[in-house]
C-alpha cells in the first residue's frame, strides 16, 4: 500500500495555484465590448498561420519530409503564438 507524501500533495496542489495566481498578469483585449485574454487571440492566430503554412509546405514538397505531421504543426502553431505574443504584448 502507498502512503502519499507532501510532494505528491505539492505536484497536485502547484498548476492550479499558480493559474489562479498568474491569471492577473494576462492583458485583456477588447473587441466589440467583449474582454477576452491576449492568450487566446495568441493561440488562435498562431492555429490560422500554422494552417497557412500547410498549402506552402505541400506546394514546396516539404510535406512528406515532416514525419509526425500532427506534432509538427502544433509546434508550428505554438511557435507563431508565442511570436505574435512577444510581438504585440511584450512590456519590455
Amino acid at each position: 500500500m502507498r502512503i502519499a507524501s507532501a510532494s505528491s500533495h505539492g505536484r497536485l496542489l502547484a498548476p492550479p495555484i499558480m493559474a489562479a495566481l498568474l491569471s492577473g498578469c494576462d492583458p485583456i483585449i477588447n473587441i466589440a465590448g467583449a474582454n477576452f485574454p491576449a492568450w487566446m487571440l495568441c493561440g488562435i492566430v498562431g492555429a490560422i498561420l500554422a494552417g497557412v503554412m500547410r498549402p506552402i509546405f505541400g506546394y514546396l514538397g516539404l510535406e512528406p519530409y515532416l514525419f509526425p505531421q500532427p506534432l509538427v504543426y502544433l509546434c508550428l502553431a505554438l511557435i507563431f503564438g508565442c511570436v505574435t505574443w512577444i510581438a504585440f504584448f511584450n512590456r519590455i
